[in-house]
């Protein structure tokens, strides 16, 4: 099995990430127009509950198999890859295989007074079998992360992303007759369709690899079987599971207080609303239009930082196993610089353009004004992903846990605050939001320096800042001096591939980007090896 180095497996998976978040837009952009922001409001409202109970069976689980199988590798623990690979097969596929009939049985109480819209029964019950789904996936993802081969996981998200496209617009557009509930219904079918194909991929991937490294799965061996050998066979699996859920159970606690502070802001944001006297179908609009399309918009970037947190977990991993602090600081610096440089122009982008990025996507630019007051607060959630990555792979979960908790608790008091006032409304709910991604990113920066005696590089964020004011000074200066020999169409092609250049040279010039990095960039990165020899 080919391996990746750092640098090589985050290009890797930033290069999906992006296609990704890329296609992932033409059912953000097509859903509203086929079903109405109302309706993608009832696809949206059953997502928060979906993702608490995703996170409860498999939040720490890839992360823990990446760590175990890292470590394995490098002779760190006992276990092959091969045993990490059962038992969390089997552990995570019957939790999944419960909570999935579970959420099928009490499906009408959930609808009913949880998520307080009887409406998102159909879409409710059509995303349970994803539970199950998901939990082999995140076995598999975390095995391929471990032996730090991204390629498997790059290659099933882009073919989940393109099959769910396919049939989330599909599906709705034939159920619109019915209702847009049911329309809802449909495109969650879509998703599901998607991760079931996405899952297979990853199965065949490590099927076709089964010669070269270990045999495909079986059932771990029963206890009755290993009565006189209690400790050659059922023991080091207890141990092994006792070592999975180590690392795994605070993970999974951290990202499930993130996942119930996003079920409880839905909840709270619609009580809220409700409370300053907007009617419930105008909340459910705004409430879909801030979490189907104006938040998709905002975390566009997270391909970067998703891509970086999850190779930097084998890499930090495998250098603390070392002990080799300098390898971790290294790994740290690339892993913040790259999020940094990377995320400025989306941030600028999304300030100077927001209207009439809102307008051409989603033929509204009244929403412009969400994506406009989150916009500058867009660094923050693009570097928390790499320093929650640092705390979980360095055994520091636990950290990120209390961070996560503190601006859930923040988060959560502020919507009940702001957005159950008229003055402020859904924007209460979006100030709460960014009040708690910068605090949350703040509080993990301070752990990491604690944890590793790590300096932040400060003129990094100066070279960073500097880039981003020009820049918007260029992007919107071509915009505005367009406005009468181009369409709007074409001036939003323009101005931002201008402000675009000018960045890349500022960070160029001030060495914020160098060749030798990008030469490890899939595909592109040969040429840019030629351009650094010379």
């Amino acid at each position: 099995m080919k391996k990746q180095t750092f640098i090589q497996g985050a290009m890797i998976l930033l290069a999906a990430g992006i296609i990704n978040r890329i296609l992932g837009f033409i059912p953000r952009i097509a859903l509203p127009r086929v079903i109405g922001a109302e309706g993608v409001g009832i696809y949206q409202l059953s997502y928060p509950f979906f993702i608490v109970l995703v996170t409860l069976i498999t939040g720490g689980i890839p992360l823990a198999v990446a760590k175990l199988v890292a470590e394995a590798d490098t002779g760190a623990n006992r276990f092959s890859p091969q045993r990490i690979l059962q038992i969390s097969l089997a552990f995570t596929l019957t939790l999944g295989v419960i909570f999935m009939f579970l959420c099928i049985v009490f499906a009408p109480w959930v609808t009913r007074y949880v998520l307080t819209d009887e409406r998102v029964y159909h879409t409710f019950v059509s995303m349970s079998p994803m539970i199950a789904i998901i939990a082999v996936s995140a076995v598999y993802r975390g095995y391929f992360q471990g032996k730090q081969n991204m390629i498997p996981t790059a290659a099933s998200s882009i073919v989940e992303t393109i099959v769910r496209i396919i049939c989330v617009i599909w599906f709705a557009w034939l159920l619109l007759p019915q209702g847009i509930a049911q329309a809802a219904a449909g495109a969650m079918l879509g998703a599901l369709v998607g991760e079931f194909i996405g899952m297979l991929v990853l199965l065949w991937n490590y099927h076709r690899q089964k010669n070269d490294t270990e045999p495909l799965y079986t059932p771990p061996p029963v206890l009755p079987q290993a009565h006189n050998s209690l400790g050659s066979v059922a023991q080091p699996n207890h141990s092994l599971i006792r070592r999975l859920l180590a690392i795994s159970v605070p993970v999974t606690a951290g990202r499930l207080v993130g996942s119930l502070s996003y079920l409880a802001e839905t909840i709270v944001t619609a009580q809220s609303l409700a409370i300053a006297g907007i009617s419930r179908g105008l909340a459910t609009a705004q409430y879909g239009a801030l979490q189907g399309m104006i938040i998709p918009l905002l975390l566009l970037p997270g391909a970067l930082t998703s891509s970086l947190a999850t190779s930097l977990v084998p890499s930090l991993s495998e250098a603390s196993a070392q002990g080799d602090r300098a390898l971790i600081h290294k790994r740290m610096h690339q892993a913040l610089r790259l999020a940094l440089v990377t995320g400025a122009p989306f941030s600028v982008f999304m300030y100077v353009l927001a209207e009439p990025m809102c307008l051409i996507l989603y033929n509204d630019a009244s929403i412009g004004s969400m994506l406009k007051l989150m916009a500058p607060f867009a660094l923050f959630i693009y570097i928390q992903a790499p320093l929650q990555a640092a705390l979980q792979a360095l055994d520091r979960p636990g950290k990120a846990l209390l961070n996560t908790f503190i601006g859930a608790v923040i988060k959560i008091t502020l919507i009940l605050l702001l957005a159950s006032r008229p003055e402020y409304g859904i924007f209460g709910a979006i100030i709460a939001i960014c009040a708690n991604s910068t605090i949350v990113t703040l509080l993990h920066a301070r752990s990491v320096r604690t944890l590793l005696q790590f300096r932040f590089k400060f003129m990094d964020w100066v070279k960073t800042g500097t880039g981003m004011f020009i820049m918007g000074a260029a992007t919107l200066l071509v915009f505005e001096h367009t406005v009468v020999i181009l369409p709007l169409w074409a001036r939003m092609i323009l101005a931002p591939a201008i402000g675009l250049i000018v960045y890349l040279i500022v960070m160029g010039m001030t060495r914020m980007i160098d060749f030798h990095d990008l030469s490890r960039v899939p595909i592109i990165g040969s040429w840019f090896e030629r351009r650094s020899r010379k």
